[in-house]
């Protein structure tokens, strides 16, 4: 049988940003019933290309059709009404209103005065399909990451959509929320919806897709049908070779103690965490979202109020600022470089530079000095800019996330804590980030590593710390690291019961 005609599509498509041209003469149709799933490295294009079916972004030659005419929309909000809508990656949220607020923002129930009691109930209503516990009344800005992603894909399934573009929509949400996530998206698909999905999870796509278009370097390099492409294939696809080793041989050969904790707290988060961190040593930590991972990093590093013991190097210290622990040798990678790790519409160099000014000349900073130092991050951290004084918020994640890395070793720290090293980027990237790791560490750097992502931890660490309830629920060591062994940590259980390893699967 014959595909069905598709509803929107990209024909000879090219973009350029001034002189440089990042599309070139893409193709690309998305069909009814159908997922499609676009995926390529950081900087393949899949961004732009979304912006572009989305209405954000003119194409500079090619054609947009939906229907098979020319696309009658410009805008973001011009495309949303004619049915195609984006479920951004960067949150398009506003923080100072509620989830109700949000879900019905442009489009409010009501004409003199508005019904709030009936937005009320269909964002509840909708929270209930997604089996999200969030308050349709919680403003933005309390709410942590993954339920703002809630909210987001809310937000898009209250728009009726006929094509609905998720941008790795799975990157911050849990286990049984990808669940969930994945059901609405079979029930969309036999209700006709055309839907594109970008994820950096490949097992997602082998799972999910109908078919899959590769990108690279801003063109179409495969495209196959469901079950034609195995995950190494899409891998090698999209960097253009094998990655048979993505993670470094462990051969750390663990130092002197260069960090000691003993009854640590974190109001009302964490509580009596000990363990200590040897130089050369990379110390993975794992657990549920929620567990304390982070609030337990943001303490140590005096981002929050805490209480405990920390001694470096056997002396006791008192950190109660980020600025107090660099003076300590103590650096920490935030897990949100969009809000918290880097500023979006500076430059590279602004960004590379911000948090040790000092180091670059008093009273007056020296640009020829902040330059040198970025000549050598980018060498160092393999950074691809087009130009060096584009803004931040134009690189691809992954660059921007070596940026990051750039930025938080600049000051050169004896010990790094990195908090989701790899989220949201590509497999070759994070081969390049694990391998920064790895140098970091047999520069007898002592490295803590926090992720969601079990591989992760199993294929960096020397050692896994486990947090349940914001507590340290057990230490791996050695052949004693496992899946298995960190699954039963998590879940606070002697035995695996069923479906426990489904459900810790992003920890």
């Amino acid at each position: 049988m014959s595909a069905p005609a598709p509803i929107l599509e990209l024909r000879e498509v090219r973009k350029s940003f001034g002189p440089i041209e990042v599309l070139h003469g893409i193709d690309f149709a998305l069909r009814p019933g159908e997922v499609h799933a676009l995926i390529g490295e950081n900087g393949a294009g899949k961004s732009t290309i979304m912006k572009i079916l989305g209405g954000f972004l003119p194409p500079s030659s090619g054609e947009v059709l939906l229907d098979g005419r020319p696309a009658p929309y410009a805008s973001g909000a011009a495309a949303e009404a004619a049915g195609v809508v984006v479920i951004h990656q960067e949150f398009n949220l506003a923080p100072d209103l509620t989830v109700t607020e949000n879900v019905f923002l442009g489009r409010e129930l009501g004409r003199l005065f508005l019904d709030h009691r009936a937005m009320r109930a269909g964002t509840q209503k909708l929270l209930d399909e997604l089996g999200s516990r969030i308050s349709p009344d919680a403003r933005i800005r309390d709410l942590p990451v993954s339920d703002r992603q809630m909210v987001e894909i809310a937000k898009a399934l209250s728009r009726n959509a006929r094509v609905l573009i998720m941008d790795e929509p799975s990157a911050v949400l849990t286990s049984r929320e990808v669940e969930v996530l994945f059901r609405q998206i079979d029930r969309l698909r036999a209700q006709g919806v055309a839907l594109l999905y970008t994820s950096h999870r490949l097992e997602e796509v082998s799972r999910l897709a109908d078919r899959i278009t590769v990108l690279r370097d801003g063109t179409v390099v495969r495209r196959a049908l469901r079950g034609e492409l195995t995950e190494d294939g899409m891998a090698t696809a999209m960097v253009g070779r094998d990655l048979e080793d993505i993670y470094p041989p462990r051969r750390h050969v663990a130092g002197s103690v260069a960090l000691e904790v003993t009854g640590f707290s974190v109001p009302p988060l964490v509580h009596d965490v000990s363990f200590t961190l040897r130089r050369g040593e990379v110390l993975g930590i794992s657990g549920l979202v929620g567990s304390g991972r982070t609030e337990l990093a943001e303490g140590l590093v005096g981002l929050r109020p805490a209480s405990g013991e920390i001694r470096r190097a056997g002396m006791p210290v008192h950190i109660r600022s980020v600025r107090e622990a660099a003076a300590h040798g103590m650096a920490y990678l935030t897990e949100d470089r969009k809000e918290r790790g880097l500023l979006l519409d500076k430059s590279l160099r602004e960004n590379l530079t911000l948090s040790n000014l000092p180091d670059f000349g008093t009273p007056f900073l020296s640009a020829a000095r902040e330059e040198g130092a970025l000549s050598r991050a980018i060498a160092d951290f393999d950074i691809r800019a087009p130009r060096r004084d584009m803004a931040v918020g134009n690189l691809s994640g992954g660059n921007q996330q070596k940026l990051l890395l750039a930025k938080t070793l600049l000051s050169d720290p004896e010990i790094v804590i990195i908090d989701e090293p790899t989220r949201g980027i590509d497999v070759g990237t994070r081969s390049q980030i694990y391998a920064f790791i790895d140098r970091l560490a047999c520069e007898g750097r002592s490295v803590i590593v926090i992720s969601s992502d079990m591989p992760e931890i199993l294929g960096l660490s020397d050692r896994v710390l486990v947090m349940r309830h914001g507590r340290l629920a057990g230490e791996l060591a050695g052949e004693r690291i496992s899946e298995t062994a960190v699954v039963r940590l998590v879940m606070g259980t002697a035995e695996e019961a069923p479906g426990e390893t489904e459900e810790t699967s992003h920890v």
